[in-house]
């Protein structure tokens, strides 16, 4: 209780720490929200690839004095693009292309990062360091968010039916590429938001982890949706407690909070939790 006293009069004193909290907890609840279609899509190693594909654009834009946000964007898209053509013009799977596309563009980023004049600046991408967040970080991820929630509520039925099937989608004329492109750019986007927070090595646990951990409760898309971000959000929010009050790396002790709620709900959750499945073998 007393660690819980201390965390929230530092809390009311410290505007970095209030800063850091807010940030945080707009990255759980966007990243939990958009982790949910990685999911649903059987995407979760296209996520890691976004993820460390925008390395070098990140270190591009910070060489030519550009915006972070635009530079990771641009390789973001790019590496979507070339793990979509090589695995279309092949006769290579998708985690084949999605392999090669993923390993050049973090050997690239890390060159570019050694060649940078201040590559000590770039270290805390890797790694985050919510505590460092600054007031232009936080508008940043405050409009992804609202970037994120717009697209899903104006294409939420197209979303939702070509992650279940994507043949009927194409029979009822949607157009795939261009939502699965799309979803790609808001993967991005979430991804440079929370490079700050938890860095590009541990950005796709935040993506995948919250938004399985809710996929174990129910299965309605849009309970998930709102499961997910919850789960984002108190993940962030206990992980940051967790990193100021112990000292710790502020990325690890939120992508370890988020584990340990997924631990929890893969033994109590109702029908897919396995002490459920342990009662109901006994039943029989």
């Amino acid at each position: 209780m007393t660690s819980i006293s201390q965390f929230i009069s530092a809390l009311s004193q410290y505007n970095f720490l209030q800063t850091a909290l807010i940030t945080s907890i707009l990255v759980g609840v966007m990243s939990g929200i958009i982790g949910s279609f990685i999911i649903l899509r059987g995407m979760s190693l296209m996520g890691d690839a976004i993820s460390h594909a925008v390395l070098p654009g990140v270190a591009v834009a910070y060489m030519l004095g550009l915006n972070l946000l635009f530079g990771a964007s641009v390789f973001g898209i790019l590496a979507a693009m070339l793990i979509g053509y090589v695995a279309s013009h092949s006769k290579l799977k998708n985690d084949t292309a999605i392999g090669i596309v993923f390993s050049a563009f973090y050997a690239l980023g890390f060159i570019l990062i050694s060649l940078a004049e201040s590559a000590s600046n770039l270290h805390h991408i890797l790694f985050g360091n919510v505590l460092a967040v600054s007031d232009a970080d936080l508008i940043t991820t405050t409009c992804v968010l609202i970037v994120v929630i717009l697209f899903i509520v104006l294409f939420y039925k197209e979303l939702l039916i070509t992650s279940f099937d994507t043949t009927f989608a194409q029979t009822y004329g949607l157009k795939t590429q261009a939502i699965h492109y799309a979803l790609m750019l808001m993967l991005t986007l979430v991804t440079v938001s929370s490079l700050q927070t938890v860095g590009i090595i541990l950005v796709v646990a935040m993506l995948i982890t919250p938004a399985a951990t809710a996929f174990l409760w129910t299965d309605k898309l849009h309970v998930m949706l709102v499961y997910s971000g919850v789960f984002g959000a108190v993940a962030a929010l206990v992980g940051l407690f967790i990193s100021y009050t112990f000292n710790l790396a502020s990325g690890p002790a939120i992508v370890l909070v988020a584990a340990i709620l997924f631990g929890f709900s893969f033994l109590v959750s109702p029908k897919q939790g396995i002490l459920f499945k342990v009662n109901l073998s006994n039943h029989h």
